[in-house]
């Protein structure tokens, strides 16, 4: 019976057939999007590499958050935005298992570096005395190689996995590639058992970073209560940490919700947009949030805007 399976070298878009009326209106508000979170994600990650001021392991992290928003998005919107020029809407097998591993490591990738600054917050304000000496160097670049190499292997490995599977469709109901929209067209749903393990285990995984980040915020909390200064210190930092967190988690939960368990009688072009909003909202408002947020990169941004227009 396997014999009789013919191996599916392209996969056919269906996502994008719902928006042929307003392609053209959709692309250049895509291509506005896309052009804005480049400038602002850069802006940012520039304007710590530049200042030496903010060679510190908060800011340090932030670059990294920057730099993993520019990471994601670059294996969405070029070939989003080619789509909607395109009158046919494919993708090799290949480049779909790659799309689908930038997009997910770095979604997962996004949840480690949060839970990393959320350890930074919580010893600078509760331990102070500590540290520079617990956020030495070697520390941040060992919690650096967490964020990045941790996720994206754990999602390597959930894509060879799916790599292995005998598919029997090449119709993607949706117009980007995530794993379980290929495990979905698996020709034999037992051999599927493992990739449901294992994906449930890498859920689990980024669930506990979940939960260390809200124990984490809990701590400072307590430890701020009593404190105005340490009160000033968190409302100053850790602000637009929280926000970007709650954004974060909000749309990714909204996607998960919605795509794994949302009731097929939904319009689709509400399905379309919670399917990408985890590429858009966080990656767009996070610069700005800590471009006009924290104090020093804000300041810097301004001394360069009005250098140059001297």
């Amino acid at each position: 019976m396997m014999d009789n399976v013919s191996q599916i070298r392209m996969f056919f878009l269906l996502g994008l057939n719902e928006t042929n009326n307003h392609r053209f209106t959709l692309f250049f508000l895509t291509l506005l999007c896309y052009c804005v979170i480049l400038i602002a994600n850069t802006s940012v990650i520039v304007t710590i590499i530049m200042d030496k001021n903010l060679h510190e392991p908060m800011y340090v992290l932030l670059c990294i958050f920057g730099m993993n928003s520019l990471y994601g998005t670059a294996g969405f919107y070029p070939k989003f935005l080619w789509d909607l020029l395109s009158p046919v809407h494919v993708i090799s097998y290949s480049g779909c298992l790659v799309q689908a591993q930038v997009i997910m490591s770095f979604v997962c990738a996004d949840l480690s570096i949060l839970a990393v600054m959320s350890y930074d917050r919580y010893v600078a304000i509760c331990r102070p005395l500590e540290y520079h000496s617990v956020m030495s160097k070697l520390r941040l670049i060992m919690l650096l190689c967490f964020s990045w190499l941790t996720p994206f292997l754990i999602i390597a490995v959930n894509i060879f996995l799916t790599s292995r599977l005998k598919l029997c469709s090449p119709h993607i109901a949706r117009f980007l590639c995530v794993n379980w929209t290929i495990v979905k067209l698996a020709c034999f749903p037992a051999e599927t058992t493992v990739n449901n393990i294992t994906a449930n285990i890498t859920i689990i995984i980024y669930l506990f970073h979940g939960i260390f980040i809200v124990l984490s915020y809990m701590n400072l909390s307590k430890t701020c209560a009593n404190s105005i200064e340490k009160r000033a210190k968190f409302m100053q930092t850790c602000v637009p940490h929280l926000t970007s967190l709650l954004v974060f988690l909000v749309t990714l939960i909204f996607n998960v919700i919605i795509m794994r368990f949302g009731s097929k009688d939904l319009p689709p072009a509400f399905k379309n947009f919670v399917e990408i909003e985890i590429l858009v909202i966080p990656p767009l408002l996070n610069p700005l949030i800590y471009g006009f947020k924290l104090t020093k990169i804000r300041n810097r941004i301004m001394v360069v805007l009005t250098s140059k227009k001297k």
